[in-house]
């Protein structure tokens, strides 16, 4: 009875959700101190989905205020992680340029931006790849440069991918970016979608990030089919589709691979995954108690996190109705 009348949190948009860490230290870099980013992103070491996050949470800052990466690029031009962070600050910049609407509610003048911004990106994810050969995450940002003008650079799409899964794997970030190039909204299809999400989701091991893939692609393909430029008014139909016995089971068998070697930590990839795997069983109207305890992990750390925004007209409205459900 008394749960009718409890309030969901204030959501936390900071773009570093649960990685605290990282948020003191991006805070104290925006103040002067990039010694202090260099240092947090040396700790990381080769945990290469937890450093690609962190950069590129200190990329959205470099993007959003330079004067610190320029500080740091004056002392230190030579520096690595300079470099990456410079190429992901100009590749924020670019989709900043470009807005989040749709193709035909964006203007010519917002892409030609968007292509400058990310030509600039891609020549500047190459000096970061010269300085450390070692690093994925500068291809990934080249293939984010791709989404400009993926029809002519389909084959430095594909030269990207190839580089950074050779450095790792089934690195989150660059199977992600695939699964977004290959949408049937940017460059790809239904079926290159489902496949760039599907593959590396069911080669990689348990425990891995990338098998939480398919429920991206899941999304797209609602939002495509069932209403682009509407949310409320298609709602419906698109929970209708996460209905079905075959998504429902998609999603389960991703949701058991990924903890398939205990609970998934928050940082990292963590929390979005926790509220992708939450928005899911809100549209398919299942598993009330286990979305509640996944929403207990995640707390008030919302972030960036777009997926809400396909269903919603605002990612806090989301974010409110899935836990007003559970709760």
């Amino acid at each position: 009875m008394f749960g009718l009348f409890r309030k969901p949190p204030r959501p936390d948009t900071d773009f570093g959700q649960a990685d605290l860490e990282l948020r003191r230290v991006r805070d104290r870099a925006l103040d002067g101190d990039w010694a202090a980013a260099g240092r947090l992103i040396d700790a990381t070491g080769r945990d290469w989905e937890l450093r690609g996050r962190r950069l590129a949470v200190l990329g959205i800052a470099a993007g959003q205020s330079p004067h610190w990466l320029d500080a740091w690029e004056a002392a230190v031009p030579d520096d690595p992680t300079v470099a990456v962070l410079r190429a992901d600050a100009l590749m924020d910049q670019a989709g900043e340029a470009r807005g989040g609407a749709s193709a035909r509610n964006t203007s010519r003048e917002q892409f030609q931006e968007f292509d400058r911004l990310s030509t600039l990106a891609a020549r500047a994810s190459q000096r970061a790849v010269e300085l450390n050969p070692d690093d994925p995450y500068p291809w990934v940002t080249r293939i984010a440069s791709t989404l400009a003008d993926g029809h002519r650079q389909r084959d430095e799409f594909l030269a990207a991918m190839g580089e950074s899964v050779t450095r790792d794997p089934y690195n989150f970030e660059t199977h992600l970016m695939a699964v977004t190039f290959l949408c049937e909204k940017w460059y790809g299809s239904h079926e290159a979608m489902f496949a760039a999400a599907r593959e590396p989701a069911a080669a990689a091991p348990a425990g891995s990030s990338v098998t939480m893939l398919p429920l991206l692609a899941h999304f797209e393909y609602a939002l495509r089919e069932y209403g682009f430029d509407t949310r409320a008014e298609s709602l419906t139909a698109k929970a209708s589709y996460f209905r079905r016995p075959e998504v429902i089971r998609e999603i389960d068998a991703c949701a058991t691979k990924w903890r398939g070697t205990g609970e998934p930590r928050l940082i990292g990839r963590g929390i979005t995954l926790r509220h992708w795997l939450a928005l899911a069983n809100y549209l398919a109207g299942r598993d009330r108690e286990g979305t509640k305890a996944i929403l207990a992990q995640i707390g008030p750390y919302l972030g960036s996190t777009t997926t809400y925004g396909y269903f919603w007209m605002r990612q806090t409205e989301g974010f409110h109705a899935v836990w007003k459900w559970a709760n």
